[in-house]
């Protein structure tokens, strides 16, 4: 039967610094002096870096690991070289008890119970005295040394599938750029210039030998000529999904069923939504937020919420206009269309919406173009889906290590 591991406080096997905001007018965005950390700059295992200080009270360093006692409990940070203000501690591994890394990944085990003993009445805050008493598992180096070289396989495959959703993401608005600019001999744009496949003049155009027309040449009609309001309301079906509004703008759609007993008078005027009906968020912070609908059966919807639908699908075909819609050139206008109300809200309104000017290539090309960016959505799909096992896969592996559910000293790398 394998042995526990023994444990130890923290402040055995680490100095703990606790950091200290420097005055304000020191802070810069111009990158003068060295980075400013706050607990908003937590990100996944890196800070990020978007302010600076030319005056340093508390500084941590590349070797230390990062850790939130304020605000927000409990998230966890390799080091970098930066100023921290109050909020954040770093701890500095005593190399002859613990390396980094696994100090990192024991946290990031840990971190939530860390910060059940934050107390305070306006803030919560973790002391010094609290982080420093509390005890972790802490195997021999050589153990702590293959737990790392595990965890960090998983953690670099969630990397990697981030990096290719982000390319994928990328390649896709480029090729918006291109399809809403040029139509589908855009494709050829993007076969002659390989990767590059963003915006390019005329002159770069020329030099490829093409003649091109931009997209002008299509014919166009206001968006209220081929779309029109949905206006009905939920009266007396209350069985109907509720769509969550934290899911409603994308192609797949969540859904919350209510009880019809606590809920049917909230939900008695409803909005009633159908297949490929558009949703836009009218208020100020999501102005521009899109949702087609792709469920068969109809729901409900919250009545803030502006619902249109097209008319006649012979005209106009539905991913074509969600597409379209998404593009910078439109969401810019949309902005722009809720700006100049000169609301402090800047609350979009349906009569401004249905003013917009809609390019109407044929309907095979609108077809044709959306399922080739409906094509790129599903394969950003299936990557999401590979990031989520392997983040699942990390939760699993790191409970399943500190736990000692496995015998790492049995494990060959």
């Amino acid at each position: 039967m394998k042995s526990l591991w023994p444990t130890k406080k923290l402040g055995e096997i680490c100095e703990i610094i606790a950091g200290q905001a420097p005055p304000s007018k020191y802070y810069n965005d111009e990158g003068k002096g060295i980075p400013f950390l706050t607990v908003n700059s937590f990100g996944n295992i890196y800070p990020k870096v978007e302010r600076w200080t030319t005056k340093c009270l508390r500084e941590s360093k590349e070797g230390d690991v990062l850790f939130s006692v304020a605000g927000s409990l409990g998230l966890v940070n390799l080091g970098i070289n930066a100023c921290i203000t109050r909020s954040i501690f770093a701890l500095r591994p005593l190399k002859s008890f613990v390396l980094q890394k696994f100090l990192f990944y024991t946290l990031k085990k840990y971190g939530s119970q860390i910060a059940l003993m934050g107390s305070g009445t306006a803030q919560k805050v973790i002391t010094i005295n609290q982080l420093s008493k509390f005890e972790i598992p802490l195997p021999p180096i050589p153990v702590q040394q293959k737990i790392v070289k595990i965890l960090d396989t998983i953690q670099s495959a969630v990397e990697i599938q981030e990096k290719i959703i982000e390319k994928t993401k990328e390649f896709k608005k480029s090729l918006m750029n291109l399809l809403f600019h040029y139509g589908l001999v855009g494709l050829r744009i993007k076969e002659l210039m390989g990767s590059r496949v963003g915006e390019l003049t005329s002159s770069e155009i020329e030099k490829l030998g093409l003649k091109l027309k931009k997209t002008n040449y299509w014919p166009t009609k206001k968006l209220g000529e081929i779309c029109e309001e949905r206006k009905e309301k939920n009266i007396k079906n209350l069985n109907l999904p509720v769509y969550a509004v934290s899911n409603i703008f994308g192609f797949v759609l969540s859904e919350e069923f209510f009880s019809k007993r606590v809920y049917s008078e909230s939900l008695r005027n409803y909005k009633l939504v159908y297949k490929h009906d558009f949703a836009y968020n009218p208020a100020r912070v999501n102005v521009g937020s899109l949702g087609l609908f792709k469920k068969d059966s109809p729901g409900l919807i919250s009545p803030m919420y502006i619902v249109f639908y097209i008319k006649d699908k012979n005209i106009l075909d539905p991913h074509f206009l969600f597409y379209l819609l998404k593009t910078n050139l439109y969401q810019n206008k949309i902005k722009n269309l809720a700006a100049s109300r000169g609301s402090i809200r800047q609350t979009l309104k349906l009569e401004d919406l249905l003013e917009l000017e809609i390019p109407l290539p044929p309907l095979p090309e609108q077809q044709e173009i959306a399922e080739i960016l409906q094509t790129i959505d599903q394969k950003i799909e299936i990557e999401k889906k590979k990031k989520e096992l392997y983040e699942e896969l990390f939760k699993s592996m790191l409970n399943k290590v500190m736990n000692q559910e496995i015998d790492i000293e049995k494990i060959e790398i």
